[in-house]
């Protein structure tokens, strides 16, 4: 009975002893009897900004505190601008997406059904061909299309990865696809830019716009009635096409190379509208380029074969670019000296 009482007395000593600094420090209301200091005299706590304050500094830009490391991005503590950008990514952004991919697809759905393919007049090919597109121009069209398509389909799971996919494999492998899918999207995006610079100073001779392009706007091409007005080597739907590439392809690439090397040129509020603009100028380009793709394929007969063997058809040539080919033989004709044969 004595060692029973023993132990009791020793364990309510040392539940008093464990009770005995929180009940001398604290009162009621949670406020500390005795303020607490650091080595120098000084309380922290006491010095420290409180909540309102902080809320105050937020409305007027970045909390920014002091640090000793050599990084002083590290000292931004709150930067309010990061709240417009999450509303940006995970609000605005997929809309803008969604409205402009699948928008395009749709209506490249309806046109095909509605108008169906755009073939060529009646009659048989020539058996003739024009060369179009050189090997350099071929290669360098395939390589720069090559990198925007794995480009887009790393950029677009950027947005709807974890909403489409994520649920789909779980996130161990989405996390790995969307690790790789980072390394492509970095890796890659210098074969396009570099296929962007060829493409620019190759073609923009042939882009610029003049009065043959009016004529091309206002019958739409041929595509809504029948008939195809006549145009240089590249048409206004084309010219159109080269436009949006280069305008938009150097966005990108100004934008995306200001985040491959972040704080370089930038800070992080700079970063953050260079993503705005690169986020909206991909989607919007993706869009284009499904047109193109399209024309290029499905949409139109004998398209496929100016980028495929570079070579097209005279009829077909004569059909969709009458200048240029009357170009191309006037050209010819002063090549061949007075007297020889041309070859057929």
């Amino acid at each position: 009975m004595t060692r029973f009482f023993t132990l009791a007395a020793s364990v309510l000593l040392g539940l008093a002893v464990l009770a005995g600094p929180a009940a001398s420090q604290d009162q009621p209301g949670g406020v500390p009897t005795q303020a607490t200091t650091d080595p120098s005299g000084q309380n922290p706590t006491a010095a420290a900004p409180t909540e309102t304050e902080l809320l105050n500094a937020l409305k007027g830009g970045k909390i920014v505190g002091r640090v000793t490391i050599p990084d002083g991005k590290a000292a931004v503590l709150e930067q309010p601008e990061g709240r417009d950008y999450r509303s940006f990514h995970e609000g605005w952004l997929p809309w803008i997406g969604g409205i402009a991919v699948l928008g395009m697809l749709i209506a490249l759905a309806l046109f095909y059904m509605t108008r169906g393919r755009i073939m060529m007049e009646d009659g048989p090919d020539t058996g003739r061909k024009i060369l179009r597109f050189g090997a350099i121009e071929r290669m360098n069209h395939w390589m720069t299309a090559s990198a925007f398509i794995l480009l887009a389909l790393t950029g677009l799971n950027y947005i709807f990865g974890k909403r489409l996919i994520f649920p789909l494999v779980g996130p161990d492998a989405f996390a790995a696809m969307s690790q790789w899918s980072k390394y492509i999207h970095n890796y890659v995006s210098w074969a396009f830019m570099l296929g962007l610079v060829v493409m620019i100073l190759v073609w923009i001779k042939d882009n610029i716009p003049d009065r043959t392009d009016v004529r091309w706007l206002k019958e739409l091409g041929g595509f809504a009635g029948k008939g195809h007005p006549p145009a240089k080597r590249f048409n206004a739907g084309q010219k159109g096409i080269f436009w949006s590439v280069a305008i938009g392809g150097v966005a990108l690439s100004a934008t995306g190379l200001a985040m491959l090397f972040p704080f370089t040129v930038l800070d992080v509020n700079g970063m953050q509208t260079a993503q705005y603009i690169h986020a909206i100028v991909g989607v919007l380009l993706i869009a284009i380029m499904i047109a193109h793709i399209y024309i290029g394929s499905l949409g139109m007969e004998g398209a496929y074969d100016a980028m495929g063997s570079g070579e097209v058809d005279l009829r077909w040539a004569k059909t969709h670019h009458s200048l240029w080919v009357e170009e191309e033989e006037a050209r010819a004709a002063k090549t061949i000296r007075p007297g020889a044969v041309p070859a057929e």
